[in-house]
């Protein structure tokens, strides 16, 4: 068995075969009162199909792809993610108190996936939690990949401010279902505000940017790719590429599902890091970023990111932007070109950006070349990051992207 941390995230095809059914256990001890859910989430993550809402009062999905099994503090559901249909994109797995008491009270709580001899397992206690009434143990949701998250994040309102969270609200009519509303989509401004307050004026140049490009009501996976060469450390020691990570952000916010950011370093080797949120971009540069740029080499190797990125995003069924910076000394062309060439097969747009450097090479010919199957990258270079202003950033940044979107789809490449 496998012991996974608070925060965790993975493929779920890494550790189970997904053809297969899954067992997801929940237990908590403690003296209250417990009650666990299911709920299958659609793509704009609310509770739109009550049938997918799994509990003690409705123990299976229509076609048992979620089938319950116990109740109270010990429960498991047997899933099998292959059959879900396709407007389910999430299944979120709740823990709520019925009565008194809060989760910082309880002894434990354990969460175990398990499918023959292969098993990961999440523990918490009261040490965990404050005052949440009910808390959101674990995600499991569809990103191209079905994947996992350890969310242990709670709501003091308990299962009514959960279920608001997701669109719906408790029926007190006794039949205990979780009644949906109607979608209500929460502006990048509002969601900012709240999750995120230091990059919340950045919300408004974003919105007429996007409007200006006609992207607002794009959906797409969203990657930033940071140069770490030797040559960057002026960039990482004045807080540019800090600032870079904070202006990504809300870009990921709006395009992407789950408001995720997929992050990669590279210098001579490249290093996949862990997704950047509203809740951890602080941190997406580390306070000893010296140490990673020497654990990464000092050179600057793009081949090898960019052949990281491709196999990431390869047959996505969404479109991924890639947001690339460099501060120049670009080499090894024949590779760049061939790895364009190859990825523009696939559904991936690269936005290189040039951060007063120089030696771009490749990438400021990249309108004039040849090979491949549509133009999926772009270029241009700043003189100073952080001193023009946000609206011409994100202008800059989105303006090939709706035309590659457009004929991409035409040629059916997502």
């Amino acid at each position: 068995m496998t012991e996974i941390p608070r925060g965790f995230r993975c493929k779920v095809g890494d550790y189970f075969k997904l053809s297969n059914d899954i067992a997801v256990a929940l237990s908590i001890s403690g003296h209250s009162v417990y009650d666990s859910c299911c709920f299958g989430v659609d793509s704009a993550d609310k509770l739109s199909d009550e049938a997918y809402m799994v509990f003690f009062n409705q123990p299976a999905s229509p076609g048992r792809e979620i089938v319950l099994n116990g109740s109270g503090a010990n429960t498991s559901y047997n899933i099998n993610l292959s059959r879900l249909p396709d407007h389910i994109c999430k299944l979120v797995f709740t823990m709520s108190i019925d009565g008194d008491g809060v989760m910082s009270q309880i002894q434990k709580l354990a969460v175990t996936l398990s499918q023959g001899s292969n098993a990961l397992s999440l523990n918490l206690s009261g040490s965990d939690f404050q005052n949440e009434k009910a808390v959101i143990a674990i995600e499991i949701y569809k990103k191209d990949n079905w994947r996992l998250a350890a969310v242990a994040g709670g709501f003091n309102g308990g299962l009514p401010a959960l279920l608001a969270h997701y669109g719906g609200v408790e029926d007190k009519s006794g039949g205990g279902v979780p009644i949906p509303e109607k979608p209500d989509k929460v502006s990048l401004e509002k969601r900012l505000a709240k999750e995120a307050p230091k990059l919340v004026s950045l919300a408004k140049p974003l919105k007429v940017a996007l409007e200006k490009h006609k992207l607002s009501e794009t959906i797409a996976r969203v990657a930033l790719v940071l140069d770490i060469s030797g040559s960057m450390s002026g960039r990482y020691g004045d807080g540019t590429v800090q600032e870079i990570v904070n202006k990504t952000v809300p870009l990921a916010v709006q395009f992407d599902d789950d408001g995720e950011l997929d992050l990669w370093y590279y210098g001579s080797r490249p290093k996949r890091m862990p997704s950047v949120n509203t809740g951890n971009y602080q941190g997406a540069v580390p306070s000893n970023w010296e140490s990673l740029m020497s654990s990464l080499g000092y050179g600057n190797h793009e081949p090898a990111v960019m052949q990281q990125v491709i196999d990431e995003y390869r047959g996505s069924k969404l479109p991924a932007y890639v947001l690339f910076i460099t501060d120049g000394g670009v080499g090894n062309e024949n590779d760049i070109k061939k790895l364009l060439a190859e990825a523009s097969k696939e559904p991936i747009f690269w936005q290189f950006v040039g951060v007063g450097g120089s030696g771009y090479g490749v990438l400021e010919r990249l309108d004039t070349m040849s090979g491949r199957y549509v133009d999926n990258a772009n270029f241009f270079a700043l003189d100073d990051f952080r001193r023009v202003e946000d609206g011409e950033l994100y202008s800059r940044m989105l303006v090939e992207f709706p035309l590659w979107l457009k004929e991409a789809k035409r040629l059916g490449i997502f």
